[in-house]
């Protein structure tokens, strides 16, 4: 699978399992393994960088299994071999995700007037509050 220019994944770093799907379908649900269950194994592959697969690790979350591989389940569809282009796609796109370098962030300040706005709330909802107390009465 091509990910990019520089990167290729081979055909030994995946495993397809077919499942039944869930929900509705008729017969066909019952009878045909149209469910996907891609299993790319992301620890193990010579072709992804390091902080490719670190992350790739976060961006997996729970799809991350503790051997190091991706499992990506897909029953969308009623065919099989549509449900399969949909894992590998999805794979694909999870994979140029954690190729991507995040832009850093740059700090900014808090500019006067905004400081200025916050105290003047602060100080306007503090008047507010010591309003509510009991009202003393000039009988």
């Amino acid at each position: 699978m091509r990910i990019n220019d520089d990167i290729t994944l081979e055909d030994w770093e995946f495993s397809e399992n077919f499942t039944r799907s869930s929900g509705p379908g008729g017969q066909n649900v019952n009878k045909v393994s149209t469910a996907v269950e891609l299993r790319f194994e992301a620890a193990r592959s010579p072709n992804l960088p390091p902080y490719a697969k670190a992350r790739l690790k976060k961006l997996a979350g729970q799809k991350w299994t503790q051997e190091g591989a991706v499992l990506i389940r897909v029953e969308d569809t009623r065919s099989q071999a549509r449900n399969r282009e949909i894992a590998r796609e999805r794979l694909c796109t999870l994979v140029q995700k954690s190729l991507e370098r995040p832009k850093r962030r740059i700090k900014t300040r808090p500019t006067l007037a905004s400081k200025r706005r916050r105290v003047e709330s602060k100080v306007r909802r503090g008047q507010i509050k010591s309003l509510r107390g009991r009202v003393s009465g000039d009988d």
